[in-house]
């Protein structure tokens, strides 16, 4: 046997995912490969969401205390005025931004992983002006209701990204910075489109489409909160049981190859995944930028370990959106902020910060 024959045979036998970090439980024949770090800063996030969640939730014209939220929340207030304020309108609100922040802290986690590049979420690489697309034709041109935005909206990030996606393919593969960049300019020519769609509108259905661009979470119902919900059940353990092949990825596509994955078609269904994700989260909030791109690598540097974390992402999402959520009520003289202005503020400063200390500005 040849030498390259012998390497090969070697590397044929070698399991996928045996030298990634981290512990592995297993049951018969199943496995689960789990990190303490991870599990820690997780559960430590999500203390924190809960307890910046009650607090958003004694907010507003009926002044709540935190007691009573709670009280509220499980539906043991004496009090028909709470619970309806607590049930009826902060919760929802509150679940909504805990349901959008924790797909898009997942999604991003996933882009970044599949192209291997710190800019590649979705807000970035047009995904989600490809839904922001959508939902303004249809506001402007087929003056749809809320339900009629909200599938346009999936639809419109669908596209986008078989688009993307088609136009990456180089070779019968989509490498990492091929989809950034393309993703780049797609969504700089759709931001364009949204733009020239406003100004030939009339001004009634120019400000319904500009509020929704702007991304919020003011006057979300049950009606947002439920399916975003029901997705990230079904789609988020799918999404979460691709972490090992996740992490070969990152290796690169030779090295992955070499461990018995087929990464192109991996990378096609998590980038499904990762759509799906992206597109349901904006079409109950709109557009919220900063989550996606700065949740995966906030993670990594509590964690301190390699690989894509979508669950802590994900718990991390949930933590960002929903402080900012809060940091929009208190901005100063009392105005009225949407939640995806403050994301991208914060955004612009991380993205600045990000590009500084790898020494590419």
């Amino acid at each position: 046997m040849s030498p390259a024959e012998t390497s090969t045979a070697a590397t044929s036998t070698v399991e996928p995912g045996r030298h990634l970090p981290g512990r592995v439980v297993r049951r018969g024949a199943l496995s689960l490969r789990w990190q303490p770090r991870s599990v820690v800063v997780a559960l430590g996030l999500l203390l924190l969401t809960a307890v910046v969640g009650v607090l958003a939730m004694t907010q507003g014209t009926v002044e709540v205390s935190p007691s009573d939220v709670l009280r509220g929340v499980l539906g043991t207030s004496q009090d028909a005025t709470t619970a309806r304020v607590v049930r009826g309108i902060r919760l929802p609100r509150f679940v909504t931004g805990v349901a959008v922040g924790a797909a898009l802290g997942m999604a991003g986690a996933i882009f970044q992983s599949v192209s291997r590049n710190a800019l590649g979420s979705p807000d970035i690489i047009g995904f989600t002006a490809g839904s922001a697309t959508g939902a303004v034709l249809q506001i402007i041109v087929f003056d749809g209701g809320p339900l009629d935005v909200a599938i346009w909206a999936v639809g419109g990030g669908v596209l986008c990204a078989v688009g993307v996606y088609t136009l990456s393919m180089r070779r019968r593969t989509s490498g990492g910075y091929r989809l950034v960049l393309v993703g780049i300019g797609v969504g700089a020519l759709l931001s364009a489109v949204n733009s020239l769609l406003l100004t030939r509108s009339d001004l009634d259905h120019a400000l319904e489409a500009q509020l929704w661009l702007q991304g919020s979470l003011t006057a979300r119902r049950w009606e947002q909160a439920v399916p975003v919900l029901a997705v990230l059940t079904v789609v988020g353990p799918i999404a979460a049981a691709a972490g090992r092949r996740l992490d070969l990825m990152e290796m690169g596509d030779d090295t992955a190859t070499q461990l018995g994955l087929r990464v192109e078609r991996e990378r096609l269904f998590l980038v499904v995944v990762g759509v799906v994700l992206t597109a349901v989260a904006t079409a109950a909030a709109g557009p919220i930028s900063f989550v996606a791109l700065a949740a995966p690598q906030l993670v990594r540097r509590l964690t301190r370990g390699t690989g894509a974390h979508l669950v802590p992402a994900a718990v991390m999402g949930s933590t960002l959106l929903v402080c900012a959520d809060l940091l929009s009520q208190h901005v100063p003289f009392r105005w009225s902020v949407p939640v995806g202005l403050t994301t991208g503020l914060l955004g612009g400063i991380y993205l600045l910060w990000l590009l500084g200390r790898s020494g590419k500005v």
